[in-house]
């Protein structure tokens, strides 16, 4: 087979995949407007559900999800941020850094369901916090901490070594120069992460359903231990009354409804992943 022909193969196959995965996109998001925009409407935004969800709207779903991924981003941003430059600025053993890295892809890898059966088992259980959102968002906030360690990481690692080479010849002490350099460059690429890791934390059923959320009869929390609804666990308690006719409209409705939660998080991530890839060091 001549070098040619495998190029020509090798471009194939990319524009085939390439073109599959596109129009998959496409027919899920088309099938989402479609069958979700006649639900639309801003009764159906502002409204409390009733009826286990089969009528009303999803003012209180919207909510809590936002209160989820809200307490998760506050909580998990200072933790990855501390952590990157750690990483980058002391750890200089070759072995620890393997270890390290060892750790992150591990935790970025579980499954969300075992983060789940881990906040029931030691917060819900052990520690006796109840089902809370407060829990959820911390459990949340742990699955997502790989993707804005990695982030953070990346955009320190990226700093030229001749802004610390000419820091330290003016003096500055180690904690001034994290402090003026480095806390900047990894705020501006922990942003991204955390916008990425936002986009998949708010629509996570497995890891909020034992822990976080009720199903119905709950709206807007009073305390830091009280249960909120969520868009995900609303949808799977519509879905399944798949043989209600009005049921089945809101689920369409608030599967729209999440998935542009989804693209706002992402788009605002790849805007920030622009405006950050155009600042000069």
């Amino acid at each position: 087979m001549s070098r040619k022909l495998k190029n020509n193969l090798f471009k194939g196959s990319i524009y085939t995949a390439s073109f599959l995965s596109i129009a998959m996109l496409l027919f899920l998001i088309s099938t989402l407007i479609g069958k979700g925009v006649s639900a639309m409407s801003w009764e159906f935004l502002t409204s409390e559900s009733s009826d286990f969800g089969s009528k009303g709207g999803i003012f209180y779903q919207i909510i809590g999800s936002l209160l989820l991924t809200l307490s998760a981003a506050i909580i998990s941003f200072p933790l990855a941020l501390g952590m990157a430059i750690y990483k980058s600025e002391y750890i200089r053993k070759n072995a620890f850094q393997n270890i390290t890295n060892t750790l992150i892809y591990s935790l970025n890898g579980i499954p969300s369901i075992i983060f789940g059966i881990f906040g029931l088992i030691f917060f819900v259980n052990i520690l006796n916090m109840g089902i809370s959102w407060f829990v959820g968002g911390i459990i949340l906030a742990i699955m997502i901490l790989p993707t804005i360690i990695l982030s953070s990481y990346q955009s320190i690692n990226s700093i030229p070594v001749s802004y610390r080479e000419n820091a330290a010849s003016l003096g500055l002490t180690k904690w001034q120069v994290i402090h003026t350099t480095i806390i900047p460059r990894a705020i501006n690429g922990g942003f991204t992460g955390l916008l990425i890791g936002l986009a998949r934390a708010i629509g996570e059923t497995a890891p909020i359903m034992f822990i976080a959320t009720a199903f119905s009869g709950v709206t807007f929390p009073n305390s830091f231990l009280e249960p909120v609804s969520s868009l995900p666990t609303h949808i799977l308690a519509l879905a399944q009354q798949a043989t209600n006719p009005q049921a089945l409209q809101n689920a369409w409705g608030s599967s729209l409804v999440l998935i542009i939660l989804v693209f706002i998080f992402s788009i605002s991530a790849l805007v920030r992943r622009v405006q950050y890839s155009k600042i000069k060091y």
